[in-house]
């Protein structure tokens, strides 16, 4: 069997095009779906990609990691958030292929699945776009993360936080405490409540202040509680707050994460498998933190094509914990999927059967959402000074 072609499939979601790598075989029918959402750096991706391709067409694509080597090793240069995107597109795809033509699921070609359900959460109204709550009217966003466990879901993240640099105003401080203890009386102690800081802090300091006011509501976690790159900087936070920590979306490469374990700096690592090399840098990420005692959490507020992969590396991997989900970022989420293995129930997302990733994308379906310049929430991230904020 060889690969004879690389194609890609651009979704526009509004806050970010999903890209669909579509892997083809000189098998009649068999083909493989991966994605290499990337926000806001589409059309850099797209041409890693086509850069990537000349690397693997003609090959065995049963050759998984031979073929990942050859896409890092022959490129020479580091391939950073965008080479990485592409590989990880690709060698997702990879998998799909191997798991059709052996008849089986992903999960069973990882070692075999370690569990009987997948736990997940989401965002305040699973994210939708046309429902943008701000956090100043306490009463309104109490009143969406209350609508939002009513869809079934035992665990919801939160922005509590609002942007700031390298100090934390006692206003503000003030007024975050007020919102996180009203969330957690409005929800009660069974919902698990985390919180996104998107590494809005400049400094530990700002960060240990906002912690202190969130940590009496006992959060899962804080996620990036300052901009990710300064792992003994997050060391030192964990020392000084009573909350467990989380980082990993913009982390790529396992030797970041080992840093991370060496340190004990975070309880939780959340690896993004669209950007970290797929299920192969996953797994090595995954090994690392179970080695250090640190749950994984697998970031993913893309396409369904991110979850139906998220969803075989959880049920394969011993150290995983709770997996993101955005299903509400496009209204017509499960429409551009002709078969989809995201069924919720209680919460969860059962163990799928079917051969590979079990999603096929209708691209007819797809088409009518084609690329368009992505509407950027960063552009609102400024100070009251007028200073740009980490947003």
């Amino acid at each position: 069997m060889k690969i004879t072609a690389i194609d890609t499939l651009v979704v526009n979601a509004i806050h970010r095009n999903w890209i669909f790598v579509k892997v083809r075989t000189d098998q009649a029918g068999l083909y493989g779906w991966g994605e290499a959402t990337l926000e806001w750096k589409t059309k850099a991706v797209l041409g890693a990609i086509e850069d990537l391709s000349g690397f693997v067409i003609g090959e065995d694509p049963h050759r998984i990691e031979h073929l990942v080597q050859k896409m890092q090793r022959v490129s020479f240069w580091p391939l950073g958030s965008i080479g990485l995107t592409a590989l990880s597109g690709i060698e997702q795809a990879l998998w799909d292929i191997k798991g059709k033509a052996l008849g089986v699921p992903v999960w069973q070609l990882l070692g075999g699945r370690v569990r009987d359900r997948v736990r997940v959460y989401t965002h305040l109204l699973q994210a939708r776009q046309d429902r943008q709550i701000v956090e100043g009217d306490i009463g309104a966003f109490c009143d969406a993360v209350q609508e939002t466990v009513e869809m079934g879901y035992s665990a919801v993240k939160l922005g509590l936080v609002p942007y700031n640099g390298y100090d934390a105003p006692l206003p503000a401080l003030r007024h975050t405490e007020k919102l996180a203890n009203a969330v957690r009386e409005r929800v009660g102690d069974t919902i698990d409540i985390m919180t996104d800081f998107h590494g809005r802090p400049d400094s530990v300091q700002a960060a240990k202040a906002f912690i202190d006011v969130i940590a009496p509501i006992r959060p899962m976690f804080v996620e990036e509680p300052i901009q990710p790159g300064d792992p003994g900087a997050l060391a030192q936070l964990a020392s000084l707050v009573d909350c467990p920590l989380a980082t990993g979306e913009r982390l790529l490469t396992p030797q970041e994460y080992a840093e991370l374990a060496r340190l004990r700096a975070v309880t939780f690592v959340q690896p993004d498998l669209c950007h970290c090399g797929g299920f192969s840098g996953g797994r090595r990420i995954a090994a690392i933190a179970e080695a250090a005692s640190m749950g994984i959490m697998p970031h993913n507020p893309m396409g369904p094509v991110a979850g139906a992969v998220a969803l075989q590396f959880a049920a394969a991997t011993p150290s995983f914990v709770i997996q993101e989900e955005a299903v509400g970022l496009a209204p017509w989420f499960a429409d551009i999927c002709a078969t989809s293995p995201l069924d919720r129930v209680d919460g969860c997302w059962a163990i799928p059967e079917a051969p590979g990733l079990g999603i096929d994308i209708d691209e007819a379906e797809a088409a009518r959402h084609p690329y368009a310049p992505e509407v950027i929430p960063a552009l609102q991230a400024i100070l009251p000074d007028g200073r740009i904020a980490n947003w």
